[in-house]
């Protein structure tokens, strides 16, 4: 509120010594000012002063003039920073000033109201610049109600209140713009539900939570349906592709499912564990069904732990990562040009056949016949051609458990297990119709397998099982030869 004055302190009027004394900043002043100026704004027609000082602001300065400061006691003057009455009179520019026409322009409205007393918060400012923030009462006082010559304020000093408040929304928002507008996927639940749940069969004497989800499977299902999600970040619906939070959270199901309730259920087993922060890899969908592996980090909130009604969780978009991971572990056990696992595999699959089975094992192994000579006649990239369509072969022939592996630059073998040897003769035969096949799309170059199997006796090594499938290959592949020599010399006389 901006005051003016015209006359020095007077003694004593507002209470004597109780006023000068008094703990808090007392200020006495006269508005029969401005009970003039709204007599003759009623007298006018006005008849909300809102509206009128709105439309005329220059007004609200001039009801600020008419106010007459008469007193103020000691710690006014120590609050303020003045020597004494005069030294803050004088300069009751630098007290008063920005916004203050805003504050007084709600203290006339409670007055034109017929309010006998008006609070406002306000900002003033030290003789020495600092600022104060203020909380204001005033009242009119008794027997002054029809000309208000006597007003009597109160301002408290509530400025360190009120920093600490700008300095909590300071923080607030700055929490709330980390969470906003985090690179990650931060979603904020509340898990009092599935503390209760817990700590019920914690008193029914379980003590392994493992076990008991190993009975009773539905307990999970409880678990996730006492979840309460309170907020997710806007990355949360980049993420998942929502368009909002409410077509995010009504297709939870469709994001969360297969293997996210085995997930959540190890979830609940470190939770009961006393490991309020975890971390694992897990797998979403996002809402066009596309696959997210995800790296989850749950953490209960500090202050939070005995009712775990706060829990953060960030999640992490690692499919690329992954993607990657599971190319170079493709291309770490599979052949390049014919897209089959390749020798390394190979050895790795027998050792682990040869320790765990299955029993019996069928092993094929099979030769490209011609590829030097298509190298060395036709080129290198014809020989690779040769290569892809034997690939092609194996694998629209060959299914899990069952494996095919280039070994070598011209040789295959399929690993068979828990096949007995009529499964790998049809497999032979089913591999000749298909290279038969292979060849009316390609009739400029032939392609030619020679095949030996055998299958594994009881106690038998794989390794000797593989040379028997060997030595029976080779006999085909100069069974092969001897055939083909002679038409190649016909084909050559010719």
């Amino acid at each position: 509120m901006t005051t003016v004055s015209d006359h020095r302190q007077p003694p004593a009027e507002a209470g004597g010594g109780i006023f000068d004394l008094a703990p808090v900043s007392l200020w006495l002043e006269d508005f029969s000012g401005v009970k003039a100026v709204f007599d003759a704004w009623r007298r006018e027609g006005v008849t909300s002063v809102r509206e009128h000082l709105a439309g005329h602001p220059d007004r609200v300065r001039e009801c600020a003039s008419r106010i007459r400061l008469l007193q103020v006691n000691r710690k006014t003057l120590s609050l303020f920073g003045a020597r004494d009455f005069d030294h803050l009179v004088g300069n009751l520019d630098l007290v008063f000033r920005d916004d203050m026409l805003t504050s007084h322009l709600e203290e006339l409205v409670q007055l034109w109201d017929g309010h006998t007393s008006f609070t406002s918060n306000a900002v003033n400012y030290t003789l020495d610049g600092d600022r104060l923030d203020i909380q204001l009462k005033a009242t009119i006082l008794p027997g002054y109600e029809d000309d208000w010559a006597r007003v009597l304020l109160a301002i408290e000093d509530v400025t360190h209140r009120e920093d600490s408040q700008r300095r909590l929304t300071v923080s607030e928002n700055y929490a709330r713009g980390l969470f906003a507008h985090s690179p990650v996927s931060l979603w904020v639940e509340d898990f009092s539900g599935v503390k209760k749940l817990i700590d019920e069969i914690r008193e029914r004497g379980i003590t392994d939570l493992r076990v008991f989800t190993d009975v009773h499977e539905e307990f999970v299902e409880r678990c996730i349906s006492e979840i309460r999600i309170i907020d997710v970040n806007q990355h949360t619906l980049d993420l998942f592709g929502a368009p909002d939070k409410a077509t995010l959270l009504r297709s939870l199901p469709s994001i969360m499912r297969d293997e996210m309730e085995p997930c959540f259920r190890e979830q609940l087993v470190d939770l009961w564990d006393g490991k309020l922060f975890q971390q694992r890899e897990v797998v979403n969908y996002t809402l066009d069904g596309t696959k997210l592996n995800l790296l989850l980090q749950f953490s209960v909130f500090p202050e939070h732990e005995d009712d775990w009604s706060l829990v953060q969780i960030a999640l992490t978009d690692i499919t690329a990562r992954k993607k990657a991971e599971a190319y170079l572990e493709y291309l770490g056990s599979h052949d390049a040009l014919t897209k089959l696992c390749n020798r390394s595999f190979f050895v790795d699959e027998m050792n682990r056949i040869e320790r765990k089975g299955p029993w019996p094992v069928t092993i094929i192994m099979a030769d490209l016949n011609g590829l030097k000579a298509a190298n060395d006649e036709l080129g290198h990239a014809a020989g690779d051609a040769l290569l892809r369509r034997a690939g092609e072969v194996f694998n629209s022939l060959v299914e899990k458990p069952s494996r095919v592996a280039r070994i070598g630059g011209d040789e295959f073998a399929v690993i068979m297990p828990s096949a007995e040897r009529a499964e790998g003769e049809a497999t032979m035969k089913l591999i000749l119709d298909l290279v038969a096949i292979n060849n009316e799309f390609y009739s400029d170059l032939p392609l030619s397998l020679s095949m030996g199997m055998a299958t594994s006796e009881p106690g038998e090594r794989l390794e000797a099982v593989v040379k028997r499938a060997d030595l029976s290959m080779l006999e085909a592949k100069r069974e092969h030869y001897s055939q083909a020599e002679p038409v190649r010399r016909r084909l050559a006389a010719s």
